[in-house]
């Protein structure tokens, strides 16, 4: 495991003498951010709000915190977010580039060994991701070889992180759980990835002992709900599930039933039989139909069955307003509705509505993009001169999301764009529930003020 150490210069210029906790159960997390994108570092345990600081004039942060639970944080920069373990009595000095957040994401003083070696395995995974694309079409017991080896690898840095006894228990725990379940996710993937990667007309039969690593799933453990290769891992393996036992129950001819109501139906079931853990029970509750929702876009007497049902299994209230926010944005998208009443900021900061923006003009396509997704940004820049040139009728309306309002603007002269067709979304929430904004090549396309499309996609709807 490969993690650059920080000066002692730079630690010293950011955890003085008066800054250090005063006993063991004091936390300090601080650091510095090049090229910030915000005024500010949040931090969040869970879903939950801990504090929020402000940048000096040097770009250093710092939380000083005298009560904390030991576990999974993350600190979020906008639009950027990434994971933070902090238990009783650390020192913990980061520094990060946001040019590349997460690549040059390093962490020095006491309890900084378990965050390097989080990120370090982040980064593995996102490497190793194009090499298992190639491992797909392998036979089974030739793809497990190869997973295998990769997961031993990354044990291994674990081991060795970890042979002088300097990760408490809980923290080791975690580790071993970001290698695992990682590895755990790929297996899960394979019968599907597999199939299309070798245009098999039927899932490939698998062995029980190419699932035997299920035996080691602890499906209710709390300290990894909101670790994200945990959670993934539950997704993959409820669907999974989901999607055999409807073919052994409820097809025939080894055919799917291709009913989305029916197979989400088997989801909500299988969570309620496995998961009693509460907070994870009702996030995946809300995983699952908020992923039915945004693929369903008719509101019909299914959706209406289905939101029902999910709340006779959810017990969390915040997820049933949000599952109503959702159904209601998709009602009023509708064809021959009229757009949202949202407010969004034009290049003089000021606050105009979407239906004002629309006007009496012909036709409008409103298309989203985001600082953190830079070749995103490239791809639809060229694509939208190119419909631009198709389509001269058309009004291209660009609307940024989770970007530093700074950064928004920066972005605008650096690459030219049209002040005058370019918005920002200050309210990212309320833009997403109200514009059903379930990707970024998703678009809306409005005629005068009324929805045509309210599901487009700007690469196959136009």
């Amino acid at each position: 495991m490969v993690r650059f150490l920080l000066s002692l210069t730079f630690i010293s210029s950011i955890v003085s003498c008066s800054d250090a906790p005063e006993n063991n159960s004091t936390v300090f997390f601080g650091g510095e951010i090049v090229n910030p994108t915000s005024d500010y570092v949040v931090l969040y345990h869970k879903d939950n709000f801990v504090d929020s600081v402000k940048l000096d004039e040097k770009n250093h942060f710092s939380f000083q915190l005298d009560t904390l639970e030991d576990g999974l944080y993350h600190f979020d920069h906008t639009p950027e977010l990434q994971y933070v373990y902090l238990s009783k009595g650390d020192s913990l000095v980061a520094r990060l580039n946001t040019v590349e957040f997460d690549e040059s994401l390093v962490f020095s003083g006491k309890g900084s060994e378990i965050n390097n070696f989080l990120i370090e395995i982040f980064l593995q995974n996102e490497s190793d991701e194009e090499l298992i694309k190639d491992y797909y079409s392998l036979d089974p017991e030739a793809f497990s070889q190869k997973i295998d080896s990769l997961h031993k690898d990354k044990l291994d840095l674990l081991n060795e992180l970890s042979s002088d006894d300097q990760l408490p228990p809980k923290a080791l725990a975690m580790g071993k759980a970001s290698v695992y379940y990682n590895t755990f996710i790929t297996k899960e993937k394979y019968p599907f990835y597999h199939k299309k990667k070798t245009g098999e007309e039927t899932i490939h039969d698998l062995s029980n002992e190419f699932y035997s690593y299920r035996k080691e799933i602890d499906f209710n453990n709390k300290d990894l709900t909101y670790l994200k290769p945990y959670f993934d891992f539950m997704k993959w393996y409820i669907g999974n599930v989901s999607y055999m036992t409807c073919l052994d129950d409820c097809s025939s001819n080894k055919k799917p039933v291709s009913d989305r109501l029916h197979f989400n139906q088997h989801k909500l079931a299988i969570v309620d039989s496995i998961v009693v853990e509460k907070e994870l029970r009702n996030n995946l509750f809300r995983n699952i139909a908020v992923d039915y929702l945004k693929w369903e876009h008719n509101p019909d007497t299914e959706s209406v069955a289905f939101i029902d049902k999910f709340k006779t299994l959810s017990t969390n209230e915040e997820h049933e307003q949000e599952i109503e926010l959702l159904y209601k944005g998709i009602q009023n998208l509708q064809p021959n509705n009229t757009i949202p009443d949202i407010a969004v900021l034009n290049f003089n900061d000021e606050k105009i509505s979407l239906k004002d923006l629309v006007g009496k003009k012909e036709n409008t396509v409103f298309y989203f993009w985001t600082a953190g997704q830079k070749g995103h940004f490239r791809n639809i820049s060229k694509h939208i001169a190119e419909l631009e040139g198709k389509y001269p009728n058309h009004n291209f309306l660009g609307i940024n999301l989770r970007t530093s309002h700074s950064q928004w603007k920066q972005l605008m002269s650096e690459n030219n764009l049209d002040k005058e067709k370019q918005f920002y979304g200050e309210n990212f929430k309320e833009l997403q529930m109200a514009m059903i904004i379930d990707g970024l090549n998703k678009c809306v396309i409005t005629k005068d003020s009324v929805v045509v499309d309210g599901f487009a996609n700007l690469y196959t709807s136009l």
